[in-house]
Parts: structure tokens; sequence; C-alpha cells
């Protein structure tokens, strides 16, 4: 994943709050690729329900 844009939360500090946070980025208008920002070379490709469900938890939280 090479010279992708991640985007963080607005709600992270410069270091994301105790340093950790998600990133998110898209290759195309369907794929979706998230990473922890202590990892950032790995990187997770869910699937379109799985991002749904999760911000949908998230939401609920």
């Amino acid at each position: 994943m090479s010279e992708l844009r991640w985007q963080k939360s607005s709600f992270s500090g410069p270091s994301g709050s105790n340093g950790e946070c998600i990133e998110l980025t898209a290759t195309d208008a369907r794929t979706l690729h998230l990473r922890e920002s202590d990892t950032p070379n790995v990187t997770l490709s869910p699937s379109r329900p799985a991002i749904h469900a999760l911000l949908k938890w998230q939401k609920s939280a």
C-alpha cells in the first residue's frame, strides 16, 4: 500500500489518544483499507458489510 492518503479521526490528537488511532483510506470507490497507527505496515481490507457493521457498532457505543 504505497502512496495512499491515510485519514484518521478528527477526535485523535497529533499522536492519537494514547498514541493509538485507526486510519482509513480507499483505493477506489468500493475498496477501503484500515490500519492501526502503531503498526502502519499491517493493513486490513474488510468487506463493505464488515465496515458497515463496524460503524454501526461504533455509533451505538
